[in-house]
């Protein structure tokens, strides 16, 4: 009975014309390796004589080849180097042998995907930044043995952490720490000799502690006196500079009443005037960070 096998593999489709029944004596023994590396060579030897035909079909790859039986048939590097499947049949004249083996990535570690998570953060948060490595070969084809994948993330100052991990089924993930230190940081993965790199930005943290200091008295009737005030530079508590745009909120209390300004950090310091009470307390806070305290008493 004739049959006719369809195989799709990604867009390539192969029709072969199967012949079942017993197989002749000229075409027995079809044997391929039960797997093979990717883009390596290898042969397969034939028995027999005559001429036959050889389909194979697999993910992506489909191979029509005219054959003379008896001889080795061979296959070089380019021939097979997507990993996955793979069947084969061998026509000759009503005859047909098939076999089927399975090709692998190449154990050498050619490309490596880096993602890196998030772009930006905070610093010196803990396990605050992922990492994850795809390993490839040189055919894009996933390297499932385990591999050592490096990671390591240096800031601005050249301060590094690493960390090491194994893939798994050719993936491996890590957490890191965010630097002390704000500004770009380098955050790389490496297997062997192949690197991949990502740039995170490491912006400061809340602040830390804030300051204020009277500046000068202002002149004028007494009702009309203000006093000026400004920030000392407004930091984290690593040291970073806080982004100009930071809200401060100054308050004065006074015989039972309140005012307040919200100022925004200008060059990492925030500067307001408030009227001169005598009496009054002025307060600064940013966030649920809160300030040092000046009571007014009527002179500077």
């Amino acid at each position: 009975m004739r049959c006719w096998v369809t195989f799709l593999c990604g867009l390539v489709v192969l029709t072969v014309p199967l012949m079942l029944g017993q197989a002749s004596a000229q075409t027995s023994g079809l044997r391929f390796p039960e797997t093979v590396e990717a883009g390596a060579a290898f042969s397969v030897a034939t028995s027999g004589s005559g001429r036959a035909t050889l389909y194979i079909a697999g993910p992506g790859d489909a191979i029509r080849r005219e054959i003379k039986l008896g001889e080795n048939i061979s296959f070089g590097p380019d021939d097979l180097h997507n990993a996955g499947h793979y069947v084969a049949f061998l026509i000759a004249g009503s005859s047909t042998q098939n076999s089927q083996f399975e090709v692998v990535a190449s154990h050498q570690p050619a490309i490596l995907s880096f993602l890196a998570k998030p772009s930006r953060l905070a610093v010196n948060l803990r396990d605050g930044l992922g990492g994850v490595a795809y390993v490839f070969d040189v055919f894009r084809n996933l390297v499932l043995q385990p591999e050592p994948v490096s990671f390591e993330l240096s800031d601005s100052t050249g301060r590094t952490q690493s960390r090491t991990a194994t893939s798994r089924n050719g993936v491996a993930w890590v957490k890191m720490n965010s630097a002390a230190k704000a500004g770009p940081a380098q955050f790389q993965a490496a297997v062997g000799n192949v690197r991949n790199k990502r740039v995170i930005q490491q912006v400061p943290g809340d602040p830390c502690s804030i300051r204020i200091r009277m500046t000068a008295r202002g002149s004028g009737q007494k009702e009309k006196a203000r006093v000026a005030l400004e920030t000392q530079p407004v930091r984290d508590c690593n040291g970073n500079p806080v982004p100009d745009g930071t809200i401060v909120t100054f308050t004065e209390t006074y015989n039972g009443g309140q005012s307040t300004v919200d100022v925004p950090l200008k060059r990492g310091v925030a500067r307001t005037e408030m009227p001169a009470r005598t009496g009054a307390v002025i307060s600064v806070a940013s966030g649920v960070v809160m300030g040092n305290e000046i009571r007014w008493s009527g002179g500077l």
